[in-house]
């Protein structure tokens, strides 16, 4: 199920709309029903608040007047290393001591601020 802080893409007649992060599910007083706030994450920022079943946020279409809807968890990519052929990471011994930046040079934001 979804949940508090999830990612969400929100479809609209199918079609991908925005994407939201869920703030905070709380009860209705309606059983079954709960009340859903979701940060819209678009320019402005927006927050919204739904009434929806457990159902429907866990990705069930709905209807809201009248327009289909629903709501998909989005799912972070594995992230993946670059590996050679042979299953090695690429790395060689005599190139393990070279600094990993390439050998550019650092800047300091907070050394920028003093001058």
């Amino acid at each position: 199920m979804t949940q508090e802080n999830d990612l969400v893409l929100i479809y609209f007649e199918d079609n991908p709309l925005s994407f939201a992060r869920i703030e905070d599910i709380s009860p209705d007083a309606k059983r079954g029903w709960y009340h859903v706030r979701l940060m819209m994450l678009q320019m402005p920022i927006q927050v919204v608040t739904w009434i929806l079943r457990d159902a429907y946020i866990s990705g069930e279409e709905f209807t809201m007047n009248g327009k289909k809807m629903r709501l998909e968890k989005v799912v972070a990519p594995e992230v993946q290393t670059e590996t050679d052929a042979d299953g090695s990471d690429g790395t060689d011994e005599n190139t393990s001591a070279l600094p990993k930046n390439g050998g550019a040079d650092v800047i300091s934001f907070s050394d920028m601020k003093k001058k």
